[in-house]
């Protein structure tokens, strides 16, 4: 697998494909960089009706917003992107409170499907329900075992409303759905749920704009290069680099030097200039 078409999307989405190839030991991989690709690099982009983007475009236009929730939704970065303009995102935590979450769990194969509170029909299912459990029951092959084969989080009652035939009250347990009997369960449990407020700072306006404040603060160049660490850099270039040997390992303890767009302890990625043209670079060691 070339990891390199990943390298856009951020380093935890890398990491993770890179995970799924049989992981290499250490990483060096370099993708040659447009305005465009760095902007994505250390923003994103919510889709509209998203919570990411209600909350920064309500905090937009009236100074903060707020919302509650069970995690945090600026985790990975704080500068988002609405339109052509970006923003740097605060999510402050404020209170927090206990609250109950629902999962609904599919037995597609009961031993026993006689229905102990009531039987109905999947089309007759609210929308509420059905929007939940199609990516489900849609499946050609569900998985099937012993128990209950799969669970579906619901959230809080207030999240899924009063359109629920399951949450908070089960009012059936069993949905047939094409001459096929499925026994439904509730579970429950108590998490944590907490207010958070947002505020948004405008930081500029257009990509190319954005894409030179970052090169302002994190490009650098990559020169001074012995033939082996050159033959390192050129291999990275063209497909990644991923032998752990003392020219590796002297090219990026050079690349580490510097402030990196994203890094932990293992990984992380940089933007650097070698022989003119802009990189964006994924090194795990």
């Amino acid at each position: 697998m070339r990891r390199r078409q990943f390298l856009a999307g951020g380093t935890t989405l890398l990491a993770t494909a890179v995970a799924g190839c049989g992981h290499p030991s250490v990483v060096l991989d370099m993708d040659e960089a447009t305005a465009a690709d760095i902007a994505n690099q250390v923003s994103i982009s919510p889709e509209p009706g998203s919570a990411e983007y209600t909350v920064v475009s309500a905090a937009i236009e009236n100074a903060s917003s707020t919302r509650r929730g069970r995690s945090e939704l600026f985790d990975r970065t704080d500068t988002v992107r609405i339109g052509d303009s970006f923003y740097e995102v605060s999510e402050t935590p404020l209170e927090s409170s206990e609250v109950t979450v629902y999962e609904v769990r599919l037995d597609f194969d009961p031993a026993d499907s006689t229905a102990e509170i009531g039987e109905i029909a999947y089309e007759e299912l609210p929308a509420a329900d059905r929007q939940r459990l199609d990516p489900i029951i849609s499946d050609d092959n569900p998985p099937s075992g012993d128990g209950y084969d799969v669970g579906i989080g619901y959230g809080t009652t207030q999240e899924v409303g009063d359109g629920s035939v399951f949450v908070p009250e089960q009012q059936y347990d069993i949905i047939v759905h094409n001459g096929d009997r499925y026994r439904v369960g509730v579970s429950t449990r108590t998490t944590t749920e907490t207010e958070y407020r947002y505020e948004a700072t405008a930081v500029t306006s257009g990509v190319d704009s954005f894409a030179d404040r970052v090169r302002d603060q994190y490009l650098f160049t990559l020169t001074g290069l012995s033939e082996a660490e050159r033959e390192v850099v050129e291999e990275a270039i063209d497909g990644g680099y991923f032998q752990d040997d003392e020219a590796f390992r002297s090219v990026t303890n050079r690349i580490r030097e510097h402030e990196g767009l994203d890094v932990t302890d293992s990984y992380g990625t940089w933007l650097l200039e070698y022989e003119q043209v802009e990189y964006l670079t994924y090194v795990e060691w």
